[in-house]
């Protein structure tokens, strides 16, 4: 943490704001694939002000910068797989070089970010006033895991948690995707921000009404909606990928902006969404 008595002027530094990562998103919470952490950066620069974005793409880079950012905070890691350039001809080298020249370090908060009391899913689960929730799948601690459970306030129809989804999410071109019938009652919820067909057969998605996540494949949804007919199982809702993420940035701005309160924290609005219209047949 900063090195000096007051914390409201001492001088920050990446060093100072990984530490507070740490604490609030701890790296022993991501999953074994995973690659969190500072991506790229001195640990000994200054930090006055922190950028927040789902993804590090090159326009989202310029926005850190154009604000004056010191570091760039995300939620998708940069070097998630396999890296052998970093050359200026793809994004990955666009994005390192242009930060790297601006000064701007990066930090990624991933799966860590996901499983934590205010993370992704339990985020989401807020917006929609979901009561009694836990995780789908826990770990160590039992407050904490991938995904959330909840039961809705009172009784709706699986249409119209769609459209209050709609509501909720900013907009993006692939909008909401529903399978189920819209007058289905929903009471159960189970949701996970992000990619979530790998959750599809946990016991705590096939007892609930629906299921609310993202990317799900032709084949995983198709299983999933004739075993239900079959014989039980969830309504789906496939949102997209960065909306579903990009609630989360404003909860971990405010954490940021408590635990650190002489550093400036932005939020990203780009929609780094990558689909850019729907032709609807």
């Amino acid at each position: 943490m900063p090195h000096s008595a007051d914390a409201d002027t001492a001088t920050v530094t990446v060093a100072d704001v990984c530490a507070v990562v740490e604490r609030l998103w701890p790296i022993a919470g991501a999953e074994a694939w995973d690659a969190p952490g500072l991506l790229s950066g001195d640990p000994r620069a200054e930090v006055t002000a922190i950028h927040l974005a789902v993804d590090a793409v090159p326009d989202v880079a310029d926005e850190a910068l154009a604000a004056g950012a010191d570091l760039l905070l995300v939620h998708h890691p940069l070097l998630l797989r396999g890296v052998t350039s970093v050359a200026e001809d793809r994004y990955k080298g666009v994005v390192l070089a242009r930060l790297i020249r601006g000064g701007c370090a990066l930090i990624a908060a991933h799966t860590n970010a996901d499983v934590v009391e205010t993370g992704t899913s339990a985020v989401l689960a807020s917006h929609l006033g979901l009561l009694k929730v836990h995780p789908i799948t826990s770990g160590p601690l039992a407050s904490r895991g991938i995904g959330r459970v909840g039961r809705l306030p009172e009784p709706t129809t699986l249409g119209r948690l769609a459209r209050q989804l709609a509501e909720i999410l900013p907009a993006t071109a692939s909008g909401i995707r529903v399978s189920g019938d819209y007058d289905r009652v929903i009471e159960s919820v189970a949701l996970c921000g992000g990619a979530g067909d790998s959750l599809l057969g946990e016991a705590a998605v096939l007892a609930s009404d629906v299921y609310i996540t993202s990317d799900l494949r032709h084949h995983p949804a198709s299983e999933s909606r004739e075993n239900a007919k079959v014989d039980t199982g969830p309504a789906l809702v496939d949102v997209s990928h960065w909306a579903s993420e990009w609630l989360w940035l404003d909860v971990a701005a405010e954490e940021l902006r408590a635990a650190l309160p002489g550093v400036t924290v932005t939020v990203s609005d780009l929609r780094t969404d990558p689909w850019d219209f729907t032709i609807v047949q």
